[in-house]
């Protein structure tokens, strides 16, 4: 019989390897892959769009991909979207302090790598609508294409001919998919 230990939040710091990024999914430590050039250009290219529009208004805060949301306890589920949008009236008051944030952001992005398993993404996506995330962007740089998923919400695909939309989480947000994708071999 083969058992597994449940580990928590608490004992991260003396579990990780601070070079190779991790999640922690149900209590369950699990490493993270490094990625290519095409995911680091896509989150840039989508925080660069992004930044001006939620701080140019005082929307809230983005987060990059290594920022550990604590979205469950018990047993504990740590998560790091590749980016990461927390409302101005969600954030903590008095500011972000140190250590984890334990909240469910209100937009997680991911974007694909070629390594990442299908049934993986649609589990993280699933998670996140299931722990309180509004809304979930997958991004796909090798098929060029954003998947928009919501909670009791059908899922949106948008190509290089559409426009991603921020709708009632980043109000007024609107970026060209095709600007995404704009430095990356076709």
């Amino acid at each position: 019989m083969v058992t597994t230990t449940l580990h928590t939040v608490e004992d991260l710091p003396s579990l990780l390897d601070s070079v190779r990024p991790w999640e922690l999914w149900r209590g369950v430590l699990r490493p993270m892959t490094v990625t290519g050039g095409p995911h680091g250009s896509v989150i840039c290219r989508l925080t660069a769009a992004l930044g001006p529009h939620v701080y140019g208004r005082g929307l809230g805060e983005l987060f990059c991909e290594a920022t550990a949301f604590v979205l469950e306890r018990a047993p504990d589920t740590v998560l790091c979207p590749d980016t990461a949008f927390v409302a101005k009236a969600r954030l903590p008051e008095g500011g972000i302090g140190p250590g984890l944030l334990e909240l469910a952001p209100d937009l997680s992005v991911e974007v694909l790598s070629p390594g990442d398993r299908p049934a993986e993404i649609r589990a993280k996506i699933a998670a996140y609508l299931r722990l309180g995330v509004r809304a979930v962007w997958v991004i796909d740089p090798q098929q060029r294409i954003v998947q928009i998923h919501a909670a009791g919400e059908r899922e949106i695909l948008l190509t290089e001919r559409d426009d991603l939309e921020g709708g009632e989480v980043i109000p007024g947000f609107r970026c060209s998919v095709a600007a995404l994708f704009a430095g990356l071999r076709a």
